[in-house]
């Protein structure tokens, strides 16, 4: 298995992140333009939310990918850690 199958998710996430740096850009632009400020936070909200969706991408994908050996990715008490880490990680 090579790099780039451990890192599937790698290619969504960078997607996300540039759909993510074209908002942000544009939100400049609104308050630059002076927009109304309920307008710029709502864009602002939803750049926040799509970069903190990519880090949980990132974190689950590494959890499922990079710890542990490929037995302990399938089954037994290390997986029920590496689950509930996942679990966890929805707060960070």
């Amino acid at each position: 298995m090579t790099h780039a199958d451990l890192h599937a998710s790698h290619p969504d996430i960078v997607k996300r992140l540039k759909r993510a740096e074209g908002h942000l850009k544009s939100i400049i632009a609104m308050i630059e333009a002076e927009r109304p400020c309920l307008d710029i936070a709502q864009q602002m909200h939803a750049v926040e939310k799509a970069v903190q969706q990519a880090k949980r991408t990132l974190i689950h994908d590494h959890l499922d990918h990079c710890l542990g050996t490929p037995s302990d990715r399938e089954a037994g008490p290390d997986r029920q850690f590496i689950d509930d880490l996942k679990a966890l990680a929805k707060y960070l």
